[in-house]
Formats: structure tokens, C-alpha cells, sequence
């Protein structure tokens, strides 16, 4: 690919933006904790969605389609939205090398693309070989538009990442008919599913086509009619069909499509300008963080509907916490950013990344968790949509019948290395830490940086410069909010570390080839208590280090230990381990106590009536939330009773 193409997100023509995104091949992840995600999503992952996708049918749906193959169409009507999901992520990991086996792939499902669209330039394999006749009469729930905003973002990647125009060639024609049947004049609705709003403006942004944004316009603008048909007693709540964008004043309804919402009313905002959009997405990330958001960043507290529940309404156990959710927060919180510059974006990205992305993906790179629940009794109520067996033996399902969650993570990975950093005017501002290789210009200037770290086990992070301008620049490092004491020192030598008011560290100076800037967080592990008004999580504690959420899992505490029964001392120290368990993680052993009870226990009692209960101490072990259930799904709680001990 051409060195200056850029990622998913293209911002350096936009209207509104602090902060630009860089060339694709910019950013390169070199070693450590995130390279070998990156890697097992290349080398095996990838692989494992083409296979999942060929058993599932997803590739037979379109034959069906393109008239290839007899027989009868298998899954949900948005079927094709997989494939095109795990096309955008072979897409921009050709982009960073290539691969014959993947090239071979993919090659062989955008043929079957391009056979399966009409001539009118249509195209949904449910709707052409299972009810042809139905085009377009279901937009609250038929996911032909949702399906649309896949394909856009699939060609996007394959354009800007090698050059190769076959997908956007579709993706042109299937745009061009619906400019015709829902631009100005014509048919006014909107997608039941948002996701077609932000890949429009990202088309827009490829093509400079104003149709593509106005498209995208008019379909945020339809929205809040209070016409569509909604999900059991939700009604159009649940689609956000509710209130007009720009009058919401909290993020309700499914949550996916909420947050695919407000990702494209964001980038929309990007390209116009328009005050109202932005104050609108502002008004509903203060309700997100402050009402609706559990201590990992998943969202989506109900089963029912997926959806958001009402303020404060956050259960460990029964908590839906839907990965595609905590992608689209990713996807908004970047767009955020880039407006801004403010870094509780920055922090809310990698705190949803970290506890509740990564918590999908098994460590081996073929099995994915749809929901990421804070709390499991005896493995059961996980949420699999498979069998994938009872106690020990259950473990995240290789697929799912709604099969959305695991392609939209190999997407994310394909492009993490977009996310690391960006530049503007002044300088270079890096978001995320992970060894990596920087390369870019700074006022047409070439730039090479070098980061080592290894990041999120330890907090010392260190920046090389290799080639730079001779004029000054600002070097611009994020104080995670976790972080409340850093360090920097220059070559050696401690210098102030001032944060600003974008809650950076900045540090502006003539850089010279072979500067060294060291930047040392304190990561020590914390108790985190809830809100009073959670009523799930009163008198209970969680536990962090760094940017990682800790959680208990049965396995590894002592013999005869209940998790149902434990309570944690948050009065004593708590000690840091590495252990060789699950890849190579830090480890976190915590004093605790241990109710013991004899099962003949009364349910209820008077208040009056003591009951007497004898108290085992006991040290338990944390784990980083992320790696739980890859040794098999037994017991798993985030949060735990605190200890209330006599004076």
C-alpha cells in the first residue's frame, strides 16, 4: 500500500477535528502484550472466521444468491454483515504485510460479492433467495442498511490498505441505488440498525462524493419519529427512534445500535460542524459514564433487548455487557478524541479495550465470548447461543449463531496500530502504550519514534526519538486517570511532569536523534468502590492495577473456597506476582475471610434474630479480568463483599 494511506478513520480534511488520525502504515506494533494479539488474530484467528464463516453458511448464503449452488439459506437475514466484518479485518492486515493465504481468501469471498449483487446494484443474500419480493419493506429490522455500512467499511479497507477497488466497486453501486431510492425527494426512513451512518461519512472522506455525506445526513435526521416497531415493551426506544438526535438526553434502547448511532452522528459532526450534533453526543457520553457504565467500560446492563437499563442499573450476574457494544464505545470514544484532544476519551478507550474487548477472545485466538458478565456461579448462564458443555468443560463457543461479536473483534485488531497515536500542528500525541515503531512527518517533517514497553504489566514506558525536525515540537504522552503520581525524565534526568489541561503530559522542545523520554506511572493495585445508588454492588469492592480490571476465578483459590461466601480485607496490604499461568500474567494475592456455612441456614430472618457465623481467613487470588474462562468456566466474581471488621 501507498505509505500515506490512511486506517479506518480519515479526519485530515475534516472540518472539526483537534487531532488527526495517521497513515495505516505509520504505526507498527513491534513486540509485547499487543503484538502478540495482533499476531494470533493474523496467524490463526483469521483463518479460524473464514472456516466458521464457510461452516456456518455465511459463504453458501451467497452462492445462494449469485445463483451457484441450490439448497436453503442458513442464520439470521444479516448473515452477510460477517463476512464483510471479517473482510474489513483481512483488508487492513494486508495492509500491514502481505499474505498469500489470506489474499487467496478474501479474493475468493469478494468474488462471491460481486456475483451475488443485482444488476440494480442491490444486494442481501436473505432477501434476494429467501424473500425477494420484501426488498425494503422492513427497514425497523430487516438490516439491509446495517448490512450496507458493513460492506462500505469492508471496501474502505481494501481500497486504503492494497489498493484494490473490487469491494468499493460494489459497495459504489449498492450506494448509488439507495442514493436513488432514499436521497433528497425520496423515500424518507432510516435503518432500524445504525452502523450505514458512519460508514457513509468514511466513504465520503474516501471519495469526496457529497451524496455519500448527504446520505448519511439524511438518515440521522430521519431518525426520532417515534414510528418504529421496536422490541417487546421497548417500542422505538429500543431503535432509538424515540427523540430526534439532537434532542437525546441519554443513551437508551440496544445498545450497539445506540453506540453505532453515536459514532456516525460524531463523525457527521466531524465533516459539518454542526454544534448542536456534538453537544447532543456530549450530553449522552456524560449519561454513559456517569449512570450506565460498568467498572470494566461494557455497557448494556439487560439480556431483554440488549439494551441499556435505567441509571445505576448495573448487575455483576445478569448483565449483558455485549462485545459488539464495547467496540462501537471504542469507535465513538475515538471520534471524541479527535474532536477534543481531551484525554478521558483516550482513558475510556483503552479502559473498554483492555476489560471488556479483550475479555472476548480466548487466549488461543479461536473462541470469542458474545457477553462479559462480572459474576458466574458454577458456569452457568453464560450466554453462548451453543453447547459448549457444563462446569469445567464449558468454554468460550469457537462461533456463534449470531455470529456478529468475533469478526468485529478481528477487525479491531487488524487496525489497533490506528489507535496508538495522532498528530496535528504541534506535534505528536500518543494515546496508547504498546511497543511500537512510529513512523510519520510533523509539519512535512519526517518523524521516527520508537516506544518500549511492557505495558499494562509494568508502567514504565520509554520514547526514542530516532529522526526529527530541527524546529520544535511537542511530544505529547496521556497520564492515564487510573495514574495519580508519574514520572519523566529526558536523557536521564528527571523534568517536571506537568499535566495539561487536555490531561496530557507535553513536553515541547528542539528534539534531537537519540533523545530518550521515560515516562514511569505508578501501578499500584486499588480498591474501587461502587456508586451508593447500585443497588447489585453495595458494601462491595473490585480491584485494579493499572489499566487492568481484576477478577476472582474458582481455580485459583484455595480448596473449599466458595466465592459466594468470601469477603475481602481492604485493611491489609495486598501483594503483586508474576505467574506463568494463562500467556504470562501479573497476578494479585488479597487477604480475605471465608463465611463458614452449613447450608441449613434460614433464607430469611428477623432482624432481631442473630445468626452466627464463623469466619476462615483465607488469601485470595486475582486474575486480570480479560484472561477468566480460558481454563474452563466455573466461578467468577469482579466484585466482592468488603470485610466490615470491629473496631
Amino acid at each position: 500500500m501507498h505509505k500515506s494511506q490512511p486506517g479506518p478513520v480519515d479526519n485530515r480534511q475534516s472540518k472539526q477535528s483537534t487531532l488527526f488520525t495517521l497513515p495505516l502504515t505509520a504505526v507498527h506494533l513491534t513486540q509485547g502484550f499487543w503484538a502478540n494479539a495482533q499476531q494470533t488474530n493474523r496467524t490463526i484467528s483469521l483463518g479460524h472466521g473464514y472456516n466458521m464463516l464457510e461452516q456456518s453458511g455465511n459463504f453458501a448464503n451467497l452462492r445462494l444468491a449469485a445463483g451457484l449452488a441450490k439448497g436453503a439459506y442458513t442464520g439470521y437475514l444479516f448473515a452477510d454483515s460477517d463476512v464483510y466484518k471479517w473482510l474489513e479485518a483481512v483488508g487492513w492486515e494486508l495492509g500491514r504485510a502481505d499474505d498469500a493465504q489470506l489474499q487467496a481468501m478474501a479474493a475468493e469471498a469478494i468474488t462471491l460479492v460481486e456475483r451475488a449483487q443485482q444488476p440494480d446494484g442491490y444486494l442481501n443474500s436473505y432477501y434476494q433467495f429467501v424473500l425477494p419480493e420484501k426488498r425494503w419493506t422492513d427497514l425497523d429490522h430487516g438490516h439491509e442498511l446495517y448490512c450496507a455500512g458493513h460492506l462500505i467499511q469492508a471496501a474502505v479497507a481494501f481500497q486504503r490498505a492494497v489498493n484494490n477497488g473490487r469491494l468499493l466497486a460494489v459497495a459504489l453501486r449498492f450506494v448509488d441505488h439507495l442514493y436513488d431510492l432514499f436521497g433528497p425527494g425520496q423515500r424518507e426512513a432510516t435503518c432500524g440498525h445504525p452502523e450505514i451512518e458512519t460508514a457513509l461519512v468514511e466513504l465520503y472522506r474516501l471519495t469526496q462524493d457529497p451524496r455519500h455525506l448527504e446520505l448519511a445526513q439524511l438518515f440521522i435526521d430521519r431518525r426520532g419519529q417515534n414510528k418504529m416497531r421496536g422490541h417487546a415493551g421497548y417500542g422505538a426506544i429500543y431503535q432509538q427512534d424515540h427523540l430526534p438526535v439532537r434532542q437525546a438526553q441519554e443513551v437508551v434502547g440496544h445498545a450497539v445500535r445506540q453506540l453505532y448511532l453515536t459514532t456516525g452522528v460524531t463523525d457527521l459532526y466531524m465533516e459539518s460542524g454542526e454544534t448542536a450534533l456534538l453537544q447532543a453526543m456530549q450530553t449522552l457520553w456524560d449519561d454513559m459514564t456517569r449512570r450506565k457504565l460498568y467498572v470494566t467500560g461494557g455497557v448494556g446492563a439487560r439480556f431483554d433487548g440488549e439494551a441499556f437499563g435505567g441509571p445505576y442499573e448495573l448487575p455483576s450476574d445478569t448483565g449483558y455487557l455485549e462485545t459488539c457494544a464495547a467496540i462501537a464505545s471504542l469507535m465513538w470514544n475515538w471520534r471524541l478524541l479527535l474532536i477534543t484532544g481531551g484525554s478521558k476519551y483516550a482513558d475510556l478507550f483503552e479502559h473498554t479495550l483492555y476489560n471488556s474487548v479483550l475479555s472476548s477472545p480466548g487466549l488461543e485466538g479461536t473462541s470469542y465470548l458474545y457477553v462479559n458478565p462480572l459474576q458466574v456461579r458454577n458456569g452457568r448462564y453464560v450466554r453462548a447461543l451453543v453447547d459448549t458443555g457444563v462446569d469445567e468443560a464449558r468454554r468460550r463457543p469457537a462461533w456463534h449463531k449470531c455470529a456478529c461479536c468475533p469478526p468485529n473483534v478481528m477487525r479491531l485488531f487488524a487496525s489497533l496500530g490506528h489507535y496508538l497515536a495522532t498528530a496535528n500542528e504541534a506535534g505528536i500525541q500518543i494515546h496508547q502504550f504498546a511497543a511500537a515503531s512510529l513512523d510519520l512527518t510533523v509539519n512535512g517533517r519526517s518523524t521516527q519514534l520508537a516506544i518500549a514497553t511492557n505495558y499494562p504489566w509494568m508502567g514504565h514506558i520509554e520514547v526514542t526519538v530516532n529522526t526529527t525536525p530541527t524546529e520544535p515540537w511537542t511530544l505529547s504522552l496521556r497520564q492515564p486517570g487510573w495514574c495519580h503520581h508519574a514520572q519523566l525524565t529526558l536523557n536521564g534526568t528527571a523534568i517536571p511532569a506537568e499535566v495539561g489541561e487536555n490531561g496530557y503530559l507535553n513536553l515541547t522542545r528542539r528534539w534531537q536523534p537519540g533523545d530518550v523520554l521515560q515516562l514511569e506511572l505508578t501501578m499500584d493495585p486499588t480498591f474501587l468502590a461502587p456508586h451508593p445508588r447500585i443497588d447489585a454492588l453495595r458494601s462491595c469492592v473490585a480491584l485494579q492495577r493499572g489499566p487492568l480490571i481484576y477478577c476472582f476465578e474458582s481455580h485459583d483459590q484455595p480448596a473449599g473456597v466458595d466465592l459466594d461466601d468470601v469477603q475481602v480485607r481492604t485493611d491489609e496490604p495486598v501483594a503483586v506476582t508474576a505467574v506463568p499461568l494463562l500467556g504470562g500474567i501479573e497476578a494479585i494475592t488479597v487477604p480475605g475471610r471465608m463465611a463458614q456455612l452449613g447450608g441449613a441456614e434460614p433464607l430469611y430472618r428477623r432482624l432481631d434474630e442473630a445468626m452466627e457465623v464463623d469466619w476462615q481467613p483465607v488469601t485470595l487470588t486475582a486474575v486480570p479480568y480479560f484472561v477468566w474462562g480460558n481454563r474452563g468456566m466455573h466461578s467468577m466474581r469482579v466484585w466482592l463483599p468488603q470485610a466490615k471488621l470491629p473496631a
